[in-house]
């Protein structure tokens, strides 16, 4: 494995980023701002490598951008009602800042922060010292995010964290992925692509898409993906979920047991031949068509991304578990530490 190393600067301190290349010419470029990934170059069914991930000219520029692109949102990815967390009956009171709700752990959260980072074999090791207090959340957190490359161009995310008192954890990765190429200067549309989920159940919500706290059955719906379908084959169909979110922003069960590594999710483009498989030890996965990514800051054609140009597959906990006995814990403490993985796979079909 190859590794080369750059800095730049930004407005809250020098940012690092590391190049990864494999045996194969294929590469994965990871940023210290957010511990996020900025590029993955693979092949295509006639072997042109190119970016397939949704990136910007700027390194810089991921700082608090709107679409969280790459990054690992924390210490609670996804939302939270009303920015209520409680706790053995303490309520701590998180930022608002997104609609009437608590979304990626507020505006200074895990993404928007430049993490220290060091080389590991095959990878990099990024780590996030949070103290307690910061964003409303209890407890003093280390977050570590590890990620390795290897010649079978599979992507590797182990994420973990540990905590001096009780608090909630959800981690994730929020890349977006265009099979097809992802820096043209002309929009590309996502939904093309042919999206397969291990996921038999749903989770509906409401108009600012906090979970109801059912499950339910995918089957005969616009949200059954069990066998191979285009994003874009339901999208504008009558169906209020997919109304509330502009398209899909929802979270999806993986079927089989929480906690053990199985395949979440295959997406697929039948122009590329590209295929990406997602696995997980993760209760769910949040499909996240790119509804909002217009006005992102320009990629390195120049331009900025609009909607539906790249799909975010985020393997994690439930969104707003914190409220929902019936959904897998979030809580951690010092004698429960955090470790959750998932694994991005590249090949061709």
């Amino acid at each position: 494995m190859e590794t080369t190393i750059r800095k730049v600067a930004s407005p809250i301190g020098e940012v690092t980023l590391y190049r990864l290349t494999n045996a194969k010419g294929a590469s994965v470029e990871l940023s210290s701002l957010g511990a996020g990934i900025t590029e993955v170059s693979v092949p295509d069914a006639n072997g042109n490598i190119e970016n397939v991930t949704i990136r910007y000219a700027n390194p810089a520029d991921y700082l608090a951008d709107g679409p969280c692109a790459g990054k690992t949102p924390g210490r609670y990815a996804n939302r939270i009602c009303k920015g209520k967390l409680q706790i053995d009956g303490i309520t701590y009171d998180l930022p608002i800042n997104n609609g009437p709700n608590h979304l990626h752990g507020g505006p200074k959260g895990f993404q928007n922060q430049i993490w220290e980072s060091e080389e590991v074999p095959d990878g990099v090791l990024f780590r996030y010292h949070s103290k307690d207090g910061e964003m409303g959340y209890p407890g003093n957190l280390t977050a570590e995010v590890k990620y390795t490359w290897n010649d079978d161009n599979e992507l590797t995310i182990d994420l973990s964290a540990k905590s001096d008192a009780k608090t909630v954890v959800n981690l994730t990765n929020h890349a977006y992925f265009n099979l097809e190429g992802a820096d043209g200067a002309e929009p590309n549309s996502v939904l093309g692509h042919e999206l397969k989920l291990n996921a038999a159940y749903f989770l509906p919500g409401d108009e600012t898409l906090i979970p109801s706290g059912e499950m339910a059955p995918v089957a005969a719906t616009p949200m059954d993906f069990t066998e191979f379908k285009t994003l874009g084959q339901d999208i504008n169909k009558d169906f209020t979920p997919l109304k509330y979110g502009k398209g899909y922003d929802h979270c999806f069960c993986i079927d089989g047991p929480n906690g053990e590594l199985r395949e979440a999710c295959i997406l697929r483009s039948p122009k590329s031949r590209r295929r990406m498989t997602v696995l997980t030890d993760q209760p769910g996965v949040q499909i996240y068509t790119g509804n909002y990514l217009a006005g992102s800051p320009a990629n390195v054609a120049g331009r900025s991304y609009e909607d539906y140009e790249g799909v975010a597959m985020e393997a994690q906990g439930f969104p707003d578990a914190p409220s929902r006995a019936a959904f897998p814990s979030p809580i951690i403490s010092p004698d429960v530490p955090y470790h959750r993985t998932i694994v991005y796979r590249f090949d061709t079909f």
